[in-house]
């Protein structure tokens, strides 16, 4: 026999406080979960969500009254910036995100907001697939090799200068060999998630998220030497920022956390044996999704063409 929990579900709600758009959308989606028996959750901190969205019944606060391991999926309504802070909140975690695009281009959200109410009632009945995006550990070390501080990516670590009006200059290290030394505006370490994010304006390859690898991506760098790269899951991607560099850098990590680099600092990317997930709908070829954000033109598309041999039934010749 089996004996199934009393504890209500718990959803996780995270949303851009700020457009009105986004707070009236967040209210259908707790009034889905609410209707279900489940419980809302807010991120602690989020008092200005919780005032704009008014009256709403109760809602419970992450990490106060519900731990990340208990929520089950994070529904986020935002853009790709809202969806990356959510990452941030539920990595430790299992839950899924589910992202519903309320800003522009959204690549990592999975619907738009005009069919949040089929989206909600297929969470409530768990009807998704869970798909696994791979992330990095990124460290900061100093001249003395000590850890000065670390921290993680979804999208990408990026090393830039601190000043516009100077170069910094670093070597470019593949698995503790040195491959190339330039001066450069920065360089991008991206994963196969963050390859259509800034790794793309750089110049970067666009990568499939079925294929875990590496992107490097200097920026602006003057030199000859200094084309993207992509290496394997299992390298390590090492910039050493050199002593000799006028000025301090510093590092981006998915454009949400940052530690100041001074001269001789030394970044390390590598695999995470985290990962985040995301909740799928409609699962469908990353070409689609390439060509829908993008708005790619594709006219003139002629479609799959079969072999001639096999159009009329024909035994392909040996």
């Amino acid at each position: 026999m089996t004996i199934e929990s009393t504890d209500p579900r718990e959803i996780l709600v995270v949303a851009h406080a700020r457009r009105t758009d986004t707070v009236l959308a967040a209210r259908r989606v707790i009034a889905a979960v609410q209707s279900a028996g489940a419980r809302a959750v807010l991120p602690d901190g989020d008092d200005e969500l919780r005032h704009e969205l008014g009256d709403v019944g109760p809602l419970a606060t992450l990490g106060v009254d519900v731990s990340v391991d208990a929520v089950e999926i994070a529904i986020v309504l935002g853009g790709d910036g809202t969806i990356l802070r959510a990452a941030e909140l539920v990595r430790t975690g299992t839950a899924p995100i589910l992202g519903i695009n309320m800003g522009h281009v959204g690549f990592l959200a999975e619907i738009e907001a005009d069919v949040i109410d089929d989206a909600m009632r297929r969470v409530i009945d768990r009807e998704y697939d869970v798909e696994e995006r791979m992330t990095l550990d990124v460290e900061v070390r100093d001249e003395a090799d000590t850890v000065i501080y670390s921290t993680w990516a979804l999208n990408e670590a990026t090393v830039e200068k601190a000043a516009r009006e100077r170069m910094m200059e670093v070597v470019l290290e593949i698995d503790s060999r040195p491959l190339s030394s330039f001066g450069c505006d920065g360089v991008v370490i991206s994963t196969p998630t963050g390859s259509t994010a800034y790794n793309f304006s750089a110049g970067g390859p666009v990568i499939w998220p079925t294929v875990e690898a590496i992107a490097v991506v200097p920026l602006s760098a003057h030199a000859l030497f200094a084309r993207p790269l992509v290496v394997g899951p299992e390298a390590t991607v090492a910039i050493d920022v050199l002593a000799r560099t006028d000025g301090t850098g510093i590092l981006w990590c998915d454009g949400r956390r940052s530690h100041d680099l001074p001269p001789g600092a030394r970044v390390i990317a590598r695999r995470s044996e985290e990962h985040v997930r995301l909740a799928r709908l409609h699962p469908a070829p990353f070409t689609d999704r390439l060509v829908r954000k993008f708005q790619l033109p594709v006219a003139g598309w002629r479609g799959p063409v079969e072999p001639r041999d096999l159009r009329a039934g024909e035994v392909p010749s040996a």
